[in-house]
């Protein structure tokens, strides 16, 4: 059984699933802690639109993918601007514009080869060595920008009008974590797919603030959490014939619900 860990499908599997399993969560807390969780799931719907888009003009797709994410991420903070007091309003409408892109390019490739279904579930073995040097670069862009930036988010995410105030390019920082987001979930879907995409960037982050009392151990557990539930969920699906982005998801709610129970009889105690 422990064959499969000489594969090199495997082996890629293990090294895209660990640098995505660290940068999710170094982006998720922040989505999590300024109430943005549901931005994952809409530029993941508007890459799988670049994706199918991809097939069609028979360019990589995960370019693809990774353009229309872009273009997602600029909408979105475009909107949020325009919507101050709905800020919410821009995630519905660019989902439903990824939904709606997608069906339609769906429609228009019924008569091609066109086989998207591991974006929207994910397929981490079919990661190629361009797969992996893609997710190599992502995470040393995020890496770099928010180690550099990190007092700044902080600022920004627990006062906004403090930071703006202060003399901070709110404007450009927002911009950035959105971009830096949209990085991530566009090399990210082949791993667990769109559908479940957000789950890396939000569930760590809520496992992490039931045992973390500061921000940088909420921070250092959740990306615990996160490699915690990919190792054991590439592992336990290679061993037994499992669909691994599913498992890993599964492992992290399992994860979430045994600290839940946990907490619960901590405090009855």
């Amino acid at each position: 059984m422990l064959e499969i860990f000489s594969f090199p499908f495997f082996q890629r599997a293990l090294i895209g699933g660990v640098l995505i399993g660290g940068i999710a969560p170094l982006l998720g807390i922040f989505l999590v802690l300024r109430r943005l969780s549901m931005i994952g799931d809409t530029i993941a719907h508007i890459s799988v639109a670049g994706v199918a888009l991809g097939f069609l003009a028979g360019i990589y797709e995960v370019w693809a993918g990774l353009l229309f994410a872009l273009l997602g991420a600029f909408a979105i903070e475009r909107l949020r601007g325009t919507y101050k007091t709905y800020a919410e309003l821009s995630i519905a409408i660019l989902m439903s514009l990824g939904l709606a892109l997608t069906s339609f390019f769906f429609t228009l490739g019924q008569g091609f080869n066109m086989d998207v279904t591991n974006y929207f579930f994910g397929y981490i073995y079919s990661l190629n060595n361009r797969d992996i040097l893609g997710i190599l670069a992502v995470s040393i862009i995020v890496i770099a920008l928010i180690g550099f930036h990190a007092k700044e988010y902080f600022l920004l995410t627990f006062d906004e009008d403090a930071a703006s105030v202060s003399g901070l390019p709110v404007k450009r920082l927002n911009f950035m974590m959105t971009v830096l987001t949209a990085l991530v979930i566009a090399v990210a879907i082949k791993i667990v797919g769109a559908l479940l995409v957000s789950a890396l960037l939000t569930i760590p982050v809520a496992c992490s603030l039931l045992v973390a009392g500061s921000f940088r151990r909420t921070l250092i557990w959740a990306i615990v959490f996160s490699e915690i539930a990919v190792l054991g969920g590439l592992i336990a699906a290679g061993l037994l014939s499992l669909a691994p982005g599913a498992s890993i998801v599964l492992l992290l709610i399992l994860i979430l619900v045994m600290l839940l129970v946990w907490k619960k009889g901590f405090r009855a105690a």
